[in-house]
């Protein structure tokens, strides 16, 4: 490492990523106690099968993050608040869309900040290494969000932060740089049960463990079969493109939420109500033009025709 590259602070990364307009942003060092105990637990969690046909989650680099980039030092966790003060539609003719992708596809928004970011962090030292993600990469995001402070891995899995509840993304940089670590967060769910309880298909198997399943966003989301599995379909309660319930009824969402100043997340218009009867037919030219710019662009025409009658089929029953 350069001498130039050692002036480079963990303060004034961490200013930078603020000024680019990311919420949050700490500092992990590479811990090989840590990324041992993350590794275990992934282990655990697919061994029991909760990945469902996620094969991706079985990447060997994911289980060790020396992989994705052996001259790993530390690690730049950030995180993008995404929440807008809209409610979802209650009436039965309605679809609901998970919050995260009412508006621009966020790896088009975030994928921008980052590109900038490490633009410049490459600019402050001639032997400055490093690698970016967003969950497209095969790196415990979550983990290494917690170990540099930005909040707690919760009961349903997520992210929750202190400032924003858990309606943030997540990304990071991998460096070889060697810089002054935050404090990892403590876990601050306590006792509560809310996400656990409020879940209609179990999908919480226990607390901090989900399994998909029985969750209804991977099955919505990720789930390419023709039809639903029953159990699913019989709770689905209008959800076509993912889920928000556990996050909905958590404390710390409905006590600490706060709106996005990303105007790129507020909704398309067309997100908020959706008609399941537009959905159920659907067509191939009329998903390309209404998903454009969209994360939903993963969630296939077929599998929006099949989310949607699954719902209207239990309103007929």
């Amino acid at each position: 490492m350069s001498e130039e590259s050692t002036t480079l602070t963990s303060e004034k990364v961490k200013e930078k990523a603020i000024d680019l307009g990311f919420s949050q942003a700490g500092i992990a060092v590479f811990d090989r106690a840590i990324a041992q105990q993350g590794t275990q637990g992934l282990q655990n969690w697919l061994a029991q099968g909760y990945h469902a046909d996620m094969d991706w989650m079985a990447n060997p680099k994911r289980q060790d993050i020396r992989r994705a980039f052996p001259q790993v030092a530390s690690i730049i966790s950030l995180s993008l608040n995404y929440y807008t003060p809209y409610s979802q539609p209650q009436a039965s003719e309605y679809g609901k869309i998970s919050r995260y992708a009412w508006g621009r596809d966020y790896h088009r928004v975030i994928g921008k900040k980052l590109r900038v970011f490490t633009v410049w962090l490459q600019e402050q030292g001639q032997d400055i290494q490093l690698k970016a993600y967003l969950d497209t990469g095969p790196v415990q995001d979550k983990l290494w969000a917690q170990t540099a402070g930005l909040g707690w891995v919760g009961k349903n899995g997520n992210l929750i932060t202190r400032k924003f509840g858990s309606w943030v993304f997540l990304a990071e940089i991998l460096t070889n740089l060697t810089l002054e670590p935050d404090k990892p967060h403590r876990e601050h769910c306590g006792t509560c049960q809310r996400c656990i309880q409020a879940c209609p298909t179990g999908a919480i198997a226990k607390p901090f463990v989900v399994d998909a399943n029985r969750c209804i966003a991977y099955h919505t989301i990720e789930n390419r079969a023709e039809e639903l599995p029953e159990a699913i379909a019989e709770n689905l309660n209008g959800w076509v493109a993912g889920c928000d319930i556990c996050q909905e009824v958590c404390p710390w969402n409905q006590r600490f939420a706060q709106p996005t100043h990303i105007q790129e997340f507020h909704p398309y218009p067309e997100n908020l109500a959706p008609k399941l009867i537009d959905l159920a037919n659907l067509s191939e030219q009329e998903w390309d033009r209404r998903f454009r710019a969209s994360a939903l662009r993963r969630i296939k025409p077929q599998m929006w025709r099949r989310n949607a009658r699954a719902n209207q089929l239990k309103i007929k029953n």
